[in-house]
């Protein structure tokens, strides 16, 4: 870094003048970083105890979660034990991975490929899209709740609404060209990946059952028990997480749970997500040619509290920068979440109040991210 760069540098860390709220919510990390940062600004350093234990390519624990084929579970023959395995990795860890899961390899490639792209567009054309207003069906921010966030995180994100997709696709960046084509066909999959695994989790559950027709080996689930899941919301949120010079200092994203029903994440191969398992932070190792499934908030609500919602975070390295992308999904933004009348008896009381998005939004518009717990779903519960 040359003489010039190096008073920048010193600037962002040091000068409480430069070092303002709003100017990073204008940039974002990654801008920060395109200008040649060799520190962490103070606006992303984390207080010690918040901070991750180790840098990554320090000594970390590598966990192998659950993995769940999906082919297994459209087979009469293996069904019955892949519902087994699929409701043990929802109870004990909340996340699994799902192979075989049918979605295509060009759906996939082209969706990662948009993204890095999109990321490197000039930050002039990306900031086009950046908006305080989480209402926005298209929204470019930073860190985690960039309106309240007393520290940032290393983070930039493009939000994208779909709901429905022909209100809201006309809202999307433009740039790259193919970013609206791209986004649609893996919105289009992964909404169609996530009704077929919900026909999974609630026959695991005991709320629905599947019939083999007497005319052919594919299995019927279609029941009235899904339909309230079927035009249900569906956000993707693309993040991009850069290389971090003192990535022990900061994270990519806080620990939280996600709010919704299920989260089909997708990661490229380098490490970064950690889950909290058995009171430690571990590493989730990436499987090629797989996604991340996560039970929310909203399905553990759903489950009367027999499914948990993980609690996870991400890390940062010094080395390379990471995009993931996540596809959110739960009920209609104005549907009332409640548990299961058929999983509430004596023995199982309520355990948690109704609650809708309107809710969730309250809560996050009122909070930062400094947390070590899954708060939301914890101002939701009745009982301990």
């Amino acid at each position: 870094m040359g003489s010039n760069g190096a008073v920048a540098d010193t600037n962002y860390r040091e000068n409480k003048t430069i070092e303002t709220h709003d100017q990073y919510l204008q940039e974002g990390v990654r801008h920060l970083c395109e200008r040649g940062l060799t520190r962490v600004p103070t606006k992303y350093i984390l207080p010690k105890e918040e901070r991750p234990n180790s840098a990554m390519g320090g000594e970390t624990t590598i966990l192998k979660l659950p993995v769940i084929d999906f082919t297994r579970l459209q087979d009469s023959s293996s069904r019955s034990q892949t519902l087994n395995s699929l409701a043990k990795a929802c109870e004990e860890f909340g996340i699994f991975q799902l192979i075989n899961h049918g979605i295509k390899d060009e759906v996939i490639s082209t969706m990662t490929d948009v993204s890095k792209r999109f990321f490197d567009l000039p930050f002039e054309e990306r900031s086009k899209y950046m908006s305080n207003d989480i209402a926005s069906p298209a929204r470019y921010g930073t860190s985690f709740n960039q309106n309240n966030d007393a520290v940032f995180c290393w983070r930039d994100f493009l939000k994208l609404s779909c709901n429905p997709l022909s209100d809201s696709v006309p809202f999307w960046p433009s740039s790259p060209v193919d970013l609206r084509e791209t986004v649609v066909n893996y919105s289009k999959s992964t909404n169609f990946l996530y009704l077929m695994m919900m026909e999974a989790v609630l026959e695991s559950l005991g709320l629905m059952k599947t019939t083999k027709s007497s005319s052919t080996e594919k299995i019927d689930t279609k029941t009235s028990s899904l339909e309230e899941f079927e035009d249900g919301s569906q956000l993707i949120v693309v993040n991009c997480y850069p290389a971090c010079p003192e990535p022990e200092l900061t994270l990519g994203m806080p620990p939280h749970s996600d709010y919704g029903i299920l989260t089909l994440l997708l990661q490229d191969q380098v490490e970064g997500l950690q889950i909290q398992h058995q009171g430690k932070w571990v590493t989730v190792e990436p499987l090629p040619n797989s996604f991340i499934v996560n039970v929310g908030d909203h399905l553990e609500i759903f489950s009367n509290g027999r499914y948990k919602s993980v609690l996870h975070r991400v890390v940062v390295n010094s080395s390379k920068s990471r995009i993931s992308v996540a596809s959110l999904h739960s009920l209609p933004f104005d549907a009332v979440v409640r548990p299961s009348p058929k999983l509430v008896d004596e023995a199982n009381p309520t355990r948690y109040r109704d609650t809708d998005f309107a809710n969730f939004l309250e809560y996050i518009a009122s909070c930062d991210h400094q947390t070590k717990s899954k708060s939301f779903l914890e101002s939701r519960k009745l009982t301990d």
